[in-house]
């Protein structure tokens, strides 16, 4: 069965002066505010397009690292995964995505542990998303 996630944004304005509001529709968990100073600059208290495709990377990936894991027999205690996605006006946009994940997984050995990070780098559905981007990994075991 598929599913489809709903969010809607608002804008009012121009590009340099304007903002407006991203709203997960299909949760209704939360409205952000985004503007372009936040996305080309940094503003706290604001969100941007890039910070929430962060979000979405790094709790898709958690899920494919998870699952990975049990496919090959592991358990994680505990998997922590954070997504940094970068955007660069000057370069056209998002130019990558950097995957940091801190997992604890009892009786695995390093190399399985990084080969298994990999595969769910690969195969994460985000990921495949953002192909035309850069996607690095660093992955350690607790």
């Amino acid at each position: 069965m598929a599913l489809t996630s709903e969010a809607s944004a608002v804008w009012t304005g121009d590009l340099a002066s304007g903002s407006g509001d991203i709203t997960l529709d299909s949760s209704k968990l939360a409205t952000f505010s985004y503007n372009w100073k936040a996305r080309s600059e940094g503003e706290s208290g604001v969100s941007t397009p890039e910070e929430l495709l962060a979000a979405a990377h790094a709790g898709c990936f958690a899920m494919a690292f998870s699952n990975e894991l049990a496919s090959a027999g592991h358990t994680a205690t505990r998997v922590a995964a954070t997504a940094a996605v970068t955007f660069d006006a000057g370069q056209g946009g998002i130019t990558g995505s950097h995957l940091t994940v801190d997992a604890e997984v009892p009786g695995i050995s390093e190399d399985k542990f990084q080969q298994i990070a990999a595969a769910a780098k690969a195969g994460c559905p985000v990921s495949k998303a953002l192909a035309g981007v850069e996607i690095t990994l660093e992955a350690k075991l607790s």
